[in-house]
């Protein structure tokens, strides 16, 4: 049983690994902003928002979006207006129609700039997935706390993919309780893609239904195998308190068959179970082209619409 524990925890963690390898190619015609402040499309400012206050800065949005990119899709160095540490990161194909749409003084589109590693025991020189995720909450964490403090107007909209996806879930369970930088009235919604921490009724599903959990729960019970596998990836198990008052606030979206995400709860029952999710790995990257996930669209275009939304018709509450 254990080598059988061991061969799943192995092929789970390198699904796990795979959270960035999601190298969809694309073109895009849009000029970098050069100017985080200044520059952009220039749009109307949409139905529902309201010019930041006199006492506020002049850069103040009525919108703020956090985008946190998956595994191998970000660096510490990157610019959070303009990223360039991977052309290909999934979550381009979100942020990019957003900053298309909106000039920066109305919607500021800000992705959090973070190591995005996942050591193994081929990539030791990598940085350990606990040190990676660490660092990109405290980056959310910070950029949450800089603009709420300093543009009192600002409310947030929160979307990740992946590992991404398991950070900003973090913080917002946190904001949802009442433990995080901002206030959870200032949240309009946040939409996690693949996130590893995921449960069935906690937050909303617009999606099929699913029958797993997120990975780090299905490995919580032999975490301690993992730690040979990934040195430093704590599989951390559920969010305690879901996301609080922010539940209904929260979009999870998954695609079946990916193990980050949607991993069978019952993988102690042996090797039988390492061919399905070997052969379940390539749905992690398919998020931008993958039909099956939200009927009729694909994961990206729901969130950009989804985001469109709740810019132009902020909810009541």
């Amino acid at each position: 049983m254990r080598k059988a524990l061991t061969v799943i925890a192995v092929v789970l963690v390198i699904i796990l690994i795979g959270g960035g390898v999601v190298q969809w190619l694309r073109t895009s015609d849009q000029a970098p902003i050069d100017d985080p402040f200044a520059g952009g499309p220039t749009a109307e400012r949409a139905p529902g928002t309201t010019p930041a206050p006199s006492s506020e800065p002049e850069w103040c949005p009525a919108v703020q979006v956090i985008s946190a990119p998956g595994t191998w899709e970000s660096a510490p160095d990157d610019d959070p207006f303009n990223p360039q540490a991977n052309p290909n990161s999934f979550m381009l194909s979100i942020t990019q129609p957003l900053q298309e749409a909106y000039p920066i003084e109305q919607v500021r589109v800000w992705t959090v700039p973070y190591t995005a590693q996942f050591r193994n025991i081929q990539a030791d020189h990598e940085m350990s997935y606990d040190d990676s995720r660490e660092e990109g909450t405290r980056k959310v964490k910070d950029e949450l706390r800089f603009v709420g403090e300093t543009c009192p107007s600002t409310e947030f909209l929160l979307t990740g993919f992946s590992q991404g996806a398991v950070i900003l879930g973090d913080v917002v369970s946190e904001i949802g309780q009442d433990k995080g930088p901002v206030s959870a009235d200032r949240i309009r919604g946040a939409a996690l893609i693949a996130d590893g921490r995921r449960e069935n009724g906690v937050g909303q599903n617009p999606g099929v239904e699913l029958s797993g959990v997120g990975g780090e729960i299905a490995l919580q019970p032999v975490n301690g195998l993992i730690q040979f596998v990934t040195p430093g990836a704590t599989m951390r198990g559920a969010r305690s308190g879901g996301f609080g008052a922010l539940d209904n606030r929260v979009q999870q979206i998954c695609s079946p068959d990916d193990a980050i995400c949607d991993a069978p709860q019952d993988i102690g029952n042996g090797i039988e179970r390492a061919r399905d999710l070997i052969e379940a790995h390539g749905v992690h990257a398919m998020y931008a082209h993958n039909d099956a996930v939200i009927p009729s669209t694909t994961a990206d275009a729901w969130v950009v619409d989804w985001a469109h939304n709740l810019i132009n018709n902020p909810p009541e509450r």
